[in-house]
């Protein structure tokens, strides 16, 4: 399936591209947004994060058609701080980040992401890390299960889903699981909803410890922005959405003070949302629980 990066229009305007400025793109995937940042760029330069190997590899030859004005560094985003040190970056224009599963690690069945595809369970966005999909599955205890079905995914029944994986172990495949996992269930939640969508999302973002990383990132990336510089983030699904939002909160509420209190204060901090057009939701239909939240550094 062709890859279309969600909310592109938002993001480039949103980003206010300096031609000289410095960007980061913390997710490159295929490369869909940062490809369209580096058009923008003279003596600017970008920096692109991913963790799956095979992302750099393919973006770099798309990059390398439009400019040589970029970098690519083959790590978690978590590790934002110590990776631009090597390169001696302080100060950045914009940072964005975009949460989403990349199209190609859902329609190649042999990374073991989708529920609609056969295989083995995997789900590793970095291939070279020891924990995988299969080893949840198989080896966290019940209670374990139950944690991280509640806490990454809002997963219906998670206590019967759990004894479901515990009592029909070893599990494979990804399909096997689906099997599971729809026969731990009533069948009026299923009919509704196929609720392998909302475990497999779970599973995965325990084996690529995504809402930690994110969490590191917060902290991190406000400290690099710029006077007006931009953190741009993409969220997907409620929980990490939530995350974002409280984050942004916290540093708006650091601007209020009591407005019986005689003093003028600056505000350091802006913020705002935007969901896909209609356009886009015709196009692509992944976009359709996506929101862009967009953080303004002020002074």
């Amino acid at each position: 399936m062709k890859h279309f990066p969600v909310l592109l229009e938002e993001v480039i305007e949103n980003l206010k591209i300096n031609k000289n400025g410095i960007y980061v793109d913390l997710t490159l995937g295929r490369a869909g947004h940062s490809s369209e940042i580096l058009k923008k760029l003279d003596k600017g330069h970008l920096y692109a994060f991913d963790k799956d190997f095979d992302a750099i590899k393919e973006s770099e030859k798309k990059l390398s058609k439009i400019s040589n004005n970029f970098t690519l560094i083959h790590s978690d985003f978590q590790n934002l701080e110590s990776e631009l040190k090597k390169y001696n970056i302080k100060k950045i224009d914009g940072i964005l980040v975009d949460l989403g599963v990349s199209s190609p690690q859902l329609d190649e069945a042999e990374r073991g992401f989708s529920y609609n595809k056969d295989a083995r369970l995997d789900m590793r966005m970095n291939r070279n890390q020891t924990l995988d999909a299969h080893y949840i599955v198989n080896h966290y205890s019940e209670e374990e299960l139950i944690s991280l079905l509640k806490n990454n995914a809002d997963v219906m029944l998670p206590q019967r889903v759990a004894k479901g994986i515990i009592l029909n172990r070893p599990i494979n495949t990804t399909l096997e699981l689906v099997e599971i996992i729809k026969k731990s269930l009533p069948a009026k939640i299923v009919r509704i909803k196929n609720p392998a969508k909302a475990v497999f999302q779970a599973i995965r973002i325990a084996v690529n410890n995504e809402l930690d990383s994110l969490n590191i990132l917060l902290n991190q990336a406000i400290n690099f922005l710029n006077k007006n510089g931009k953190l741009l983030i993409i969220t997907f699904h409620s929980i990490e959405d939530r995350i974002v939002k409280k984050f942004f909160k916290s540093l708006l509420e650091q601007d209020n003070i009591d407005p019986k209190l005689p003093i003028m204060v600056e505000k350091t901090w802006k913020s705002k949302s935007f969901l896909p057009s209609k356009e886009e939701l015709n196009l692509n239909k992944r976009s359709r629980s996506a929101k862009l939240r967009v953080l303004t550094k002020l002074k």
